[in-house]
C-alpha cells in the first residue's frame, strides 16, 4: 500500500487540533476498569513543518515545553507514525518537522488523566496528519494507547467519551462505551501532586477474599447505578471500595479524610484516579451548600460527563479553540 500523499503536502497544509478530555477512572470499587470522561479539556495543535521541533505549551505543564524529544506528545506522535507505517506499508518515516502547541487545562498528577489525554491527543493528531491514517482504526488506538500508559481504564473514556469499561483479554485491551445518566459531577482537586507510580506503589499484592467479593458486587452495581441514573442512596452504596483507596490514604490524607466526611453526609465520594483529586456524584446546589464543610485548599470544578472522547477541532478560521 503507498500513500496518496507525502509529508510535503501535508506540511502545506493546515494544522491539527485535537480537544481532548480530563478522564476520571477507578471511580471507588471500579478498580483499573470504570472510567468516566469530564468535560475538561487539553487542546493539542500539531502542524507538519518542513524542519525542526518547536513546543509551545501555555497553561498545566508549561515547564515541560523545553523537553523536546522527550515531550510526551512528540514520543506518542512518534510512535503513532511508525506504527502507521507499518499498519499500512508505507514507507514515509518520520516528518521532516513538527510544531506542537498545547492548551493545557487538565491539572497533572492529580487524578485527572492528564497524560492520558496528551496521548490520546497525539494518537488522533498522527492518524489525522499521516496519509495513511484510516490504517490506525480505533482498535489499535486504543492497544497504543494502553502500550504507552500501561492501563486501558484512563485511555479508553478519553478515545470514546461517557462512561467506560475497560478491561484486557486474549487479543489485548478493549472496552465498552455506556451513556451514563447521571447529572453534574464535581472534581475537588487540591494543590499538592501525587505520582499514579507512588499511589500505586502502596497497594498490596493480594487482598482478602471478602474484600474482593464485596467489591466485585459493588462495581455490578455501580455500572447499573451510573446507566440507569439511580439515586444518590443507591449511588452511596455502590462507590464504596475496599481494593484501594484506603491502601492509597496514607499518600494523600487531606483527600482520604475530605471522602470519609463528605460520605459520612451521605454524599458519593471518591478518589479519582490515583488521587489526589475527589470526585463527588451530586448536584452544583449540594456542592454550593457543601463549601463550608469542604474547607479551603481546594479548587472546586463541577463538572459533566464528556459525551465525546478526543476529537479534532474543524474551526479552520484561525481561531484556537
Amino acid at each position: 500500500m503507498t500513500a496518496d500523499r507525502d509529508w510535503a503536502e501535508v506540511a502545506a497544509g493546515p494544522p491539527v487540533t485535537v480537544r481532548a478530555p480530563a478522564t476520571s477512572a477507578n471511580l471507588g470499587p471500579g478498580f483499573d476498569s470504570l472510567g468516566l470522561a469530564l468535560t475538561l479539556y487539553d487542546d493539542v495543535e500539531v502542524a507538519v513543518t518542513s524542519g525542526g521541533l518547536a513546543i509551545e505549551v501555555d497553561g498545566e505543564g508549561a515547564e515541560v515545553a523545553g523537553r523536546g524529544e522527550r515531550h510526551l506528545i512528540v514520543q506518542v506522535l512518534r510512535r503513532a507514525f511508525g506504527l502507521l507505517d507499518e499498519l499500512a506499508g508505507t514507507d514515509l518515516g518520520q516528518p521532516p518537522g513538527l510544531r506542537l502547541r498545547c492548551a493545557n487545562r487538565i491539572p497533572h498528577s492529580r487524578g485527572l488523566g492528564s497524560s492520558s489525554a496528551a496521548i490520546v491527543a497525539g494518537i488522533v493528531a498522527a492518524r489525522h496528519l499521516h496519509p495513511a491514517g484510516a490504517a490506525l482504526d480505533d482498535a489499535a488506538a486504543l492497544r497504543l494507547a494502553t502500550e504507552i500508559e500501561g492501563h486501558p481504564d484512563n485511555v479508553a473514556p478519553c478515545l470514546a467519551g461517557g462512561l467506560t469499561i475497560a478491561w484486557t483479554g486474549g487479543t489485548g485491551p478493549r472496552s465498552v462505551r455506556l451513556e451514563p445518566r447521571i447529572g453534574q459531577v464535581t472534581a475537588f482537586v487540591p494543590e499538592r501532586r501525587l505520582a499514579t507510580e507512588q499511589a500505586r506503589g502502596l497497594l498490596p499484592g493480594t487482598v482478602p477474599h471478602g474484600d474482593a467479593a464485596a467489591n466485585a458486587g459493588r462495581a455490578a452495581l455501580l455500572i447499573a447505578a451510573l446507566a440507569e441514573g439511580l439515586g444518590t442512596d443507591v449511588l452511596l452504596d455502590a462507590t464504596e471500595d475496599r481494593l484501594h483507596q484506603d491502601y492509597r490514604a496514607p499518600a494523600m490524607p487531606e483527600s482520604a479524610e475530605l471522602v470519609a466526611r463528605l460520605r459520612g453526609k451521605g454524599v458519593p465520594a471518591v478518589i479519582s484516579g490515583a488521587g489526589p483529586t475527589v470526585l463527588v456524584f451530586t448536584s452544583s446546589a449540594r456542592v454550593d451548600s457543601m463549601s463550608a464543610e469542604v474547607g479551603n485548599g481546594w479548587h472546586i470544578h463541577p463538572l459533566n460527563v464528556a459525551p465525546h472522547g478526543a476529537r479534532v477541532q474543524h474551526d479552520r478560521s484561525g481561531a484556537r479553540p
